[in-house]
């Protein structure tokens, strides 16, 4: 398909006035623009005949669809990206969302999950979308670790951080665990970790276990390296998204099929998949960025629209980031202002507390 800004560039003025009329009343209504709108809204006064000819010529361009023979047009997702590129107007912050989303800030926590937890919350009952937050790996020194049996097939992993921050993971145990080989394999453990962040951990253990391999009985070493796989296959997953605000997109009128596809886009993010790809989408740059339909793969089967920025804490590093799911018809105008303040909000949190 043709390049949208070499498009946007061979346009005549008309023609991008009554495509931003069109994708604009679009984005409004949901529904389809006619040229008899048009013709009641546009600065020149010009026929309906001619404005249906300057429709069929930006259709053909693949910037605009007709949904129905006689009915009006609405934007492709080409042509929304470019709407987006080019014409969009992002508005102030509205002094109204700004209070809702700084109320999450009232009240002490010291909990940075559960305050992220409310601004998500917050993020979806202001936008009237669903909201994702990505929140920050935990990079405390580990204080101490230890193995906990669940039965003979199950047994738990316990991280317990310099700051206070509790971690666990269910895992199952090589055959044959004792309580005392338990014991021996957290001691040996204690002795290489303490003062090391997770990440440190991970970096420096396998050399470790591999060097020191003669301190440590077969046992206790095969419940160390499965332990630390149970940390190793969560550790990137494990309560890092949280999604709220479902039923803003769930409860809207739509196709049964539509309504099929959303519901496996939230699965899939229940799941914990893709979260590092989510991530990815905003390390090209700072700000916010817009995905619109499938120009990426979480949402290419849903349809839907996607406005995350990063954020990043007092050493200006990407650690997490935040998002606003919707239709392909969001307020992108009113919607980005929003995650952007959101994310500078979440970033100057996070550095305060570091």
């Amino acid at each position: 398909m043709t390049d949208g800004r070499k498009i946007f560039d061979q346009m005549n003025d008309r023609s991008r006035e009554v495509f931003r009329r069109v994708v604009e009343g679009y984005l409004d209504s949901g529904g389809p623009v006619g040229s008899r709108t048009l013709t009641r809204t546009l600065n020149e006064k010009v026929s309906a005949a001619t404005i249906r000819n300057v429709m069929q010529d930006l259709e053909y361009l693949g910037l605009l669809d007709s949904p129905h023979v006689s009915a009006g047009r609405i934007p492709t997702q080409l042509g929304l990206r470019m709407f987006v590129d080019g014409l969009l107007e992002v508005r102030d912050l509205d002094v109204q969302d700004r209070e809702k989303i700084d109320a999450t800030m009232e009240g002490k926590s010291d909990n940075v999950g559960g305050l992220l937890d409310r601004i998500g919350s917050a993020l979806s009952g202001v936008t009237q979308g669903a909201s994702l937050v990505l929140t920050p790996k935990h990079e405390a020194p580990i204080r101490h670790i230890e193995f906990v049996s669940l039965g003979h097939d199950r047994a738990l992993v316990v991280l317990v951080f310099a700051d206070g921050h509790v971690e666990n993971r269910v895992f199952t145990p090589p055959p044959g665990q004792t309580p005392s080989s338990m014991r021996e394999a957290a001691n040996f453990l204690n002795a290489l970790i303490e003062g090391k962040t997770l990440s440190e951990t991970r970096t420096v253990m396998a050399q470790e276990i591999a060097n020191r391999r003669q301190e440590i009985d077969s046992l206790a070493h095969d419940l160390v390296e499965s332990g630390l796989a149970a940390w190793d296959k969560d550790s990137n997953q494990s309560d890092r998204l949280i999604v709220r605000g479902r039923a803003n997109l769930l409860g809207e009128n739509g196709q049964a099929d539509q309504l099929d596809r959303i519901r496996s886009l939230f699965d899939d993010l229940e799941r914990k998949r893709d979260i590092a790809d989510f991530l990815e989408l905003t390390e090209d740059g700072e700000g916010v960025r817009i995905f619109i339909g499938s120009e990426n793969k979480l949402f290419s089967l849903s349809g839907s629209s996607l406005v995350v920025s990063p954020y990043m804490n007092a050493d200006r590093k990407i650690i997490g980031a935040v998002g606003v799911i919707g239709p392909t018809r969001l307020n992108y105008g009113r919607i980005v202002p929003i995650v952007d303040y959101t994310a500078q909000l979440v970033g100057k949190l996070i550095s305060d507390r570091s």
